[in-house]
């Protein structure tokens, strides 16, 4: 197997930043139980899925919700994969190494990404973040998992030996400041959606609460005055 060239750790260096609180996670990873190690893996690697399941079942407590509410369902995808692509173009322009390339760390618990394959910031973190903040406005259970599994989801990126704990934490802010201006803003497609429901699509979309107007502003899950 041919080794990594030596331009290519020198694109950008992060470890001067937490790379020695990197080492100590690296190895705690290693002195853990092989089954909770397993546990983490599997979560890094499919975790994400969680929040398509939960984007899945805010769409349907959201046909019996306001118009508002369906809307922020409804775009909550779309707040995911545009927080995605803002993501990728950091990822472009610092170009930081992964953390076990640069620090030549072995036998991390996740195999180490190639060159070019950027660590700063996390997009698994930042999927995570943006799917839980799009969430929160369409319904506060479910984002409430989701913010909780979003943290689980940053940690665990750092204890399978691929992301600085700064690539997390950029992660999430990147996912946050995108999620929750476009989040707020769905809300407005609301009489788009109070229309909708009155042709062809109300089986998808559902019917809606009984009384609640298109531009009721309130969430799955918020209190009521």
């Amino acid at each position: 197997m041919t080794a990594t060239p030596v331009r290519g750790l020198a694109v950008y260096d992060g470890s001067g930043i937490d790379g020695g609180l990197y080492r100590t996670v690296v190895r705690w990873a290693d002195a853990a139980p092989h089954w909770f190690n397993r546990l983490v893996e599997v979560w890094s690697l499919l975790g994400l899925t969680l929040f398509a399941l939960l984007m899945l079942a805010a769409w349907w407590r959201a046909r019996a919700a306001a118009p508002r509410v369906m809307a922020r369902v409804l775009v909550s995808p779309l707040v995911v994969l545009v927080a995605y692509a803002v993501n990728s173009g950091f990822k472009g322009l610092v170009e930081e190494v992964r953390p076990c390339a640069q620090l030549r760390v072995r036998d991390t618990l996740e195999t180490c990404p190639g060159t070019g394959d950027w660590s700063f910031p996390s997009n698994h973190t930042v999927v995570a973040f943006a799917a839980a903040a799009a969430l929160w406005f369409a319904d506060r259970r479910l984002g409430a998992v989701a913010a909780v599994a979003a943290v689980l989801m940053g940690a665990s990126r750092v204890w399978v030996g691929v992301h600085y704990p700064h690539d997390v934490l950029a992660g999430a802010l990147v996912g946050l400041l995108v999620a929750v201006p476009l989040g707020l803003a769905a809300g407005g497609l609301g009489p788009l959606v109070a229309r909708a429901r009155t042709g062809p699509l109300r089986p998808l979309l559902g019917a809606g609460p009984a009384g609640v107007a298109a531009g009721d502003r309130r969430p799955v899950g918020a209190r009521r005055d």
